[in-house]
């Protein structure tokens, strides 16, 4: 067993044994002491005793061996088994305080699991991680890793029994019978004795998720198609056959979501034939959870499809108006000239006709005067008024029956008096929906007047009647009233009932934060005195803009002065060195070991890791041998990864069908099981690093998003202006050692300010991040606030740095820094950020604890909200950009280091378009959890292909004459994404038994040419 290489202080803290530890030491000898000192250590740090030699690093051994003063090689002459070892053992224990874990001890932590862990928590690897330390807390020697499985299974197990009693009790038979319906008990026939439920993939692959079901569960679990009418009419059926189910509201109000997910995710992917051999309070339970969180899933897409029509409706007005009249439109040039010229020739000769004077004195004559006045009327009110008409002429004829019926559908609230008008205002288009061809509402009828109903739309409002009184137009006001409610969603100062990401906002934030209010703080590393975080914020930006204004007139590469396009000028950095060995260095590892299949990466990665050894079946239950099951699982993340389908995988050389791996696909592999893939190939990369080749662990992360081809007949993908083309952006988080971190699937119109914090957040690696490199589009001045608030920096490049402005720290200060005075603005508002410190501070807290998503955190954080936080947090993000940029501008190994990070970004998007080479690189789906499952596959290739890299290189320049040929240059550039020996293409070939001979194994290398 290879060990990594351990540090001076890891031995110095674990393995130093202390003056109490030697008297039990005394009066052994020779390998006997060395062996109880060593087995006494091992305990002490992992509360168990290693299971052989194996398990001990050399260095471990000889660290240990000097202080009992016993040769290291003595300890081969340790015996791992007999009587010595045994009274060894209970010495050990005795000293420490430990017991061996009895049949009544296992029996009380099952209970204890059962009751404080598994009723909160399903995945076994999170309960046996809370058994093993409860075990600790109790003086408990962990049993062996079988018991310790089984343990965790029964308290699983009898937590779910628990639930499923608890809730089927809570519903009325009626309710229970319409649940029993949706799989068919009711029409059960006599041959489901004959079903034993075992879990024989063949069979049962072969039927589909929703086959045998009843049409309503089919439509309870299809998803949704492309924005249009009709897919809003479909949800709205949907939603209201969700309702018909009859469950009571706050059923699950006390599950945790991450259970009450999986509960969800277990009963989307069972056939309605394995839910009838279920007991039938866990049938009630899992059917239940999926109503529950289908309702919610179904109120977010009607939202969104909310906010997509409106939007549509506004957008394809306006394409219509502007095709209608680009024919006619003729942009004339030289206006200033025409006029002058028309002014001279009327002074000239006031009395004469115009055709006589004006028209020759004009060049184009009359023709160019009446292009003149076209274009003021196409561009002017004209234009708007057409626009305004065509949108109204498209609601009334098409889209109105679906936005009406959503009224009726949805229920919308808002906790912000501002919004009331609106809240009212669709009470009025509710009612008087069905009024026929009313053109006004009824004279004495209150009509509230909100933020739509103001500014452009105003004229077409309100008009004057036949009589000159004042009246509302009915299609008009349901219009700016749908407006105004698209942009009160889109930063939810307007919530729905019984949504999930549109729900009451102040469900997003924790319950506790008053109770907690030390401890939060204390996570977030900030003062609890907002006058202590100004004055470190205050004292920042001095210092920063300090050490600008005096390292200015030495910065040859930074000028600020007044002028037109910004104060601020930047010259671009020069190009680095370029490395001259990589190229032999990389051509050695093709030398050595080939062309390399990219499935046996992949696969070597997997037996590498041990990161499949966790997964299990979302039904809890599996009978496939562990290898069977590890071989399915690869082909199936090869097959999504590349984007080949699991059709294509099948074909290729293996004892596996296509009904095995889809089977292994859809009981198995959840995104959630993907993503905990990827970061256990993350975390095993960060574990085998030579630290002498690549340095220290890194903290800084680079993101950025790239955009993919996908179906469009669902809401999640879109048109991108930018890439001309509908589909997903996919937002990578990638370290500078080029292991990708986090990936997250985005619409095109989402912002990636969000995504940027979700990734550094909530990764979920063993890195920690410090710091997060961004591209322009990555970064807002809310975004500066909240990583300040979060405790780690924000590191854009900011394309137009000209434009970019720098906040005073006082008022009273605007002759403190002369130099940079053509670039600085007002000062920041202090009072604001005072006035809400607590709030911001709230807000951070949820995204660190995971209240809810961020994307949902961050929605109160736009620019369409007048919410005070937003404000706030915008004069935090202010000077925490001045910070920045006041840095960024003095420091050229900073631009350069931003550089360099974003580098990495794009050079994993090349690797990305290798891998991805399946149908063009188009995701060929409309389903969301199918997207997500390609981007995750992909994501675990690409961190499996930098994992066997990162070994062969190491092996590589683990010989001396190749670590020689390593110049700075080469060592700043070396990296292990790199994919020239990599084939990806071709049959897929899978033999577990045939490994790649790395760590020194079976491969000598040549040395390489003198350079």
């Amino acid at each position: 067993m290879t060990h990594p290489p351990m540090h001076i202080d890891e031995l110095v803290e674990h393995w130093t044994v202390l003056d109490e530890e030697r008297e039990l030491i005394a009066g052994k000898r020779g390998a006997t002491r060395l062996g109880f000192a060593i087995l006494l250590k091992f305990y002490t740090r992992h509360v168990r005793f290693p299971r052989g030699r194996s398990e001990l690093a050399d260095e471990v051994v000889e660290h240990v061996a000097k202080q009992v003063q016993v040769p290291a090689s003595e300890f081969g002459f340790y015996e791992w088994s007999g009587s010595t070892i045994e009274y060894h053992r209970g010495q050990i224990r005795t000293h420490l305080g430990f017991r061996v874990c009895s049949t009544a001890d296992a029996d009380k932590v099952t209970v204890w699991l059962a009751e404080n862990v598994a009723h909160a928590e399903r995945r076994p690897e999170r309960v046996r991680e809370e058994l093993l330390k409860h075990l600790r807390q109790e003086r408990i020697e962990p049993p062996t890793m079988g018991r310790i499985s089984r343990i965790a299974a029964s308290a699983l197990h009898s937590a779910e029994v628990t639930w499923s009693v608890r809730i089927a009790s809570q519903l009325s038979g009626d309710t229970t019978r319409r649940i029993y319906a949706l799989v068919g008990i009711d029409k059960e026939s006599e041959d489901q004795n004959d079903e034993d439920g075992e879990e024989t993939a063949p069979s049962e692959a072969a039927e589909d998720e929703d086959g045998g079901s009843s049409g309503l569960l089919a439509l309870i679990k299809s998803a949704p198609g492309n924005v249009s009418l009709e897919s809003m009419m479909t949800e709205i059926r949907k939603l209201e056959a969700v309702r018909s189910i009859g469950l009571p509201p706050g059923l699950f109000a006390d599950v945790a979501p991450k259970v009450l997910a999986a509960w969800r995710t277990r009963a989307a992917v069972e056939a309605p034939s394995h839910m009838r051999t279920h007991p039938r309070e866990l049938t009630v339970l899992l059917l239940a959870a999926l109503v529950c969180e289908r309702e919610r899933e179904i109120t977010d897409t009607l939202v969104e499809l909310l906010i997509a029509t409106v939007h549509r409706i506004k957008a394809r007005a306006d394409s219509k108006v502007t095709k209608e009249l680009i024919n006619a439109f003729k942009r004339v040039t030289g206006k200033e000239n025409i006029l002058f010229q028309v002014a001279d020739a009327a002074l000239g000769h006031p009395d004469d006709p115009v055709r006589a004077v004006i028209f020759p004195a004009v060049t184009g004559g009359e023709q160019t005067l009446k292009d003149l006045v076209y274009e003021f009327k196409t561009k002017g009110p004209a234009y708007r008024t057409t626009v305004q008409t065509t949108l109204r002429a498209s609601y009334t004829n098409h889209y109105r029956r679906g936005l009406i019926a959503l009224l009726d559908a949805l229920e919308f609230k808002s906790n912000n008096t501002a919004y009331q008008p609106v809240i009212e205002a669709l009470e009025l288009v509710k009612r008087y929906a069905k009024a026929g061809n009313t053109t006004y509402y009824p004279r004495g009828e209150r009509v509230p007047e909100h933020r739509g109903t103001a500014g452009a739309w105003e004229d077409l409002v309100f008009k004057r009647d036949k009589r000159g009184r004042r009246r509302v137009v009915r299609m008009v006001y349901e219009i700016v009233t749908f407006q105004a409610l698209r942009e009160a969603l889109r930063c939810k100062e307007i919530w729905v009932v019984g949504a999930g990401s549109f729900r009451d906002p102040e469900e997003d934030l924790p319950a506790d934060f008053a109770a907690r209010r030390v401890t939060n703080y204390a996570e977030l590393r900030k003062p609890l005195d907002p006058a202590v975080f100004i004055a470190e914020l205050k004292a920042e930006m001095r210092a920063e803009l300090e050490a600008l204004d005096t390292a200015l007139p030495t910065l040859d590469w930074v000028e600020i002065k007044d002028r037109k396009s910004g104060a601020i000028k930047l010259t671009k950095i020069g190009p680095a060195e370029e490395p001259r060995n990589l190229r032999k260095i990389k051509n050695e590892v093709g030398r050595r070991w080939g062309s390399v299949p990219l499935i046996d990466m992949l696969k070597e990665a997997v037996l590498r890791t041990g990161c499949l050894n966790a997964v299990t079946s979302v039904a809890g239950t599996s009978s496939l041998a562990p290898e069977v099951l590890a071989e399915r699982l690869m082909l199936a993340i090869f097959g999504y990864g590349t984007n080949t389908g699991i059709r294509a995988v099948a074909a290729g050389g293996h004892a596996h069908s296509e009904d095995d791996i889809r089977y292994v696909r859809r009981r198995y592999l959840t995104p959630q099981v993907a993503a905990d893939i990827a970061i256990a190939i993350a975390n095993a990369t960060f574990t085998a690093r030579d630290t002498a080749l690549w340095g220290e662990a890194t903290t800084t992360v680079a993101s950025d998003s790239t955009h993919v081809r996908a179906y469009d007949q669902n809401v999640f993908t879109e048109w991108h202006s930018r890439y001309g083309g509908r589909g997903i952006l996919i937002y990578w988080h990638i370290e500078r050692g080029s292991m990708v971190v986090h990936s997250q699937t985005l619409r095109a119109s989402a912002s990636e300010v969000h995504a940027m914090i979700e990734g550094a957040v909530r990764h979920g690696t063993t890195m920690k991040v410090e710091g997060n490199y961004v591209d322009s589009h990555g970064q807002t001045e809310i975004g500066f606030g909240v990583t300040r608030l979060l405790g780690f920096d924000l590191l854009p490049r900011i394309k137009q740095i000209n434009k970019v402005k720098l906040y005073r720290v006082e008022t009273g200060e605007s002759d403190r820094f002369p130099r940079l005075t053509p670039a600085m603005t007002r000062p920041i508002r202090w009072e604001l950020i005072e006035q809400n410190y607590g709030q911001m501070i709230k807000y951070a807290t949820a995204i660190k604890q995971r209240t809810a998503s961020t994307e949902a955190i961050l929605r109160r954080f736009t620019e369409s909200a007048s919410h005070p936080v937003y404000q706030a947090m915008l004069e935090v993000g202010r000077a925490q950009k001045t910070i920045f940029v006041a840095r960024y501008l003095r420091l050229r190994e900073l631009q350069r280091e931003i550089q360099e990070g974003l580098n990495v970004v794009e050079a994993s998007n090349g690797a990305n378009s290798v891998i991805l080479y399946g149908k063009g690189g188009d995701i060929a789906t409309n389903r969301r959890e199918e997207l997500e499952m390609t981007v995750l596959c992909l994501r675990i290739l690409q961190a499996a292909l930098v994992y066997i890299n990162t070994l062969m290189l190491q092996d590589v320049l683990a010989d001396p004459e190749w670590v020689k040929l390593l110049k700075p240059a080469d060592r700043r550039g070396l990296t292990p994404l790199f994919w020239q020996h990599v084939q990806p293409y071709g049959e897929v070939r899978l033999d577990v038994a045939k490994r790649l001979p790395l760590g020194g194994q079976e491969q000598t290398g040549r040395a390489p040419a003198s350079q």
